[in-house]
């Protein structure tokens, strides 16, 4: 072709012809390239009068063949003098940017208003739920059935051979260390008060829903997010399929349902561990120890320990279903909101179970 990009040399003098541009150098860009680099250093008379066309990528690779500097001789038209003169007063290499300065009243102003972003989107999914509940009181029929059965399987079922073992270690160590205090101040039997009620009314529940937060909470998350993903939401929307009905509300009644049930275990298999270990360091035998639990620890504290399992259930489902909508169609906005949902769940948990403290103070705890 006769606007092809063509270099040669005569008699020490480079001569460049045809269309110097991107789109006619692509063919032959690694040739011309080494054939440049080469007439760089082999000539200092350049000939660029017979150019058809010199676009800025091509000036570029002038530029670099002349090692940054204009040659000794150059014959060359105003207008591709121009190209070059642009390329040359290029600085070699950009300034960096400097990061903005830190504003704290801005920071915390953001943090604020996402705050109440995702306290605004969690009350929208509360409100839908309490809709869907609606409809499908009316229509019992359409009762998402399946899906309900298997989030309390995924959630409760499989969740019990962790939560015993970390149960029933949480006990062990804590009849332990009670036993080392109790039986320095000669109040040996006062273990089955400690167990009953830190057990019953605190740390089962909570640690539960650390146990479930981390678990089921983040395989809400990556589920839904994973059905943005792929555009699963989208595709349930297309079929007029409500995706509250078969995606939020049977993850969020599941867990409700399974968490008081996974308390009562735990707190059970706690029980067990902390009566295995006064009996081995206190001398207490089971028979005591299972007689005298019921006289010790009333039984409101076994009804705060299941409602406790009620809530965080909710608040643990509800925090985990919201951050997997929020979910954008990229790996990383996938593995940012699952990590977000556990902490913010953990968070939540903790911050229900001060206000239940707070407010029942008063119950489930024997006056001396």
């Amino acid at each position: 072709m006769n606007d092809a990009p063509r270099l040669r040399l005569e008699a020490g003098r480079v001569i460049l012809s045809g269309r110097w541009t991107l789109a006619a150098m692509l063919p032959e860009l690694a040739a011309l390239r080494q054939q440049l680099a080469w007439a760089g250093t082999a000539a200092k008379e350049w000939d660029l009068s017979r150019l058809e066309r010199l676009d800025s990528a091509a000036a570029v690779l002038l530029w670099r063949a002349w090692q940054n500097a204009w040659p000794a001789t150059l014959d060359i038209s105003p207008v591709h003098r121009q190209v070059l003169a642009r390329v040359a007063d290029l600085p070699p290499t950009l300034p960096a940017i400097a990061p903005p300065p830190f504003n704290l009243v801005e920071a915390l102003g953001q943090r604020v208003l996402r705050f109440f972003d995702h306290a605004l989107g969690m009350l929208m999914l509360f409100g839908q739920m309490l809709l869907d509940l609606g409809y499908l009181a009316r229509h019992p029929r359409e009762l998402p059935l399946r899906e309900l059965s298997a989030n309390i399987y995924k959630a409760g079922a499989q969740a019990l051979m962790v939560t015993a073992l970390v149960g029933f270690l949480v006990g062990v160590t804590l009849s332990y260390l009670s036993a080392l205090q109790l039986r320095s101040l000669g109040a040996d039997v006062f273990i089955v008060n400690i167990l009953g009620i830190s057990i019953i009314r605190e740390l089962g529940p909570v640690l539960v829903a650390v146990l479930v937060a981390g678990r089921s909470g983040s395989a809400m998350t990556a589920q839904i997010g994973v059905m943005r993903v792929t555009e699963e939401i989208d595709a349930l929307a297309v079929m007029g399929v409500s995706r509250g009905q078969r995606v939020v509300l049977p993850k969020i009644v599941g867990l409700i349902l399974a968490m008081p049930l996974i308390v009562l275990w735990t707190s059970a298999v706690a029980l067990l561990g902390g009566m295995l270990a006064a009996m081995l360091q206190l001398d207490l035998s089971l028979h005591y120890f299972i007689e005298n639990l019921p006289r010790t620890v009333p039984l409101a504290n076994l009804y705060i320990g299941l409602g406790k399992g009620l809530v965080f259930g909710f608040v643990i489902a509800l925090v985990a279903c919201h951050f997997g909508l929020r979910v954008k169609p990229d790996t990383e906005s996938l593995s940012t909101n699952t990590t977000r949902a556990v902490v913010t769940a953990i968070t939540a948990v903790i911050m229900v179970d001060a206000l239940f403290a707070i407010f029942t103070r008063n119950i489930g705890v024997p006056t001396l």
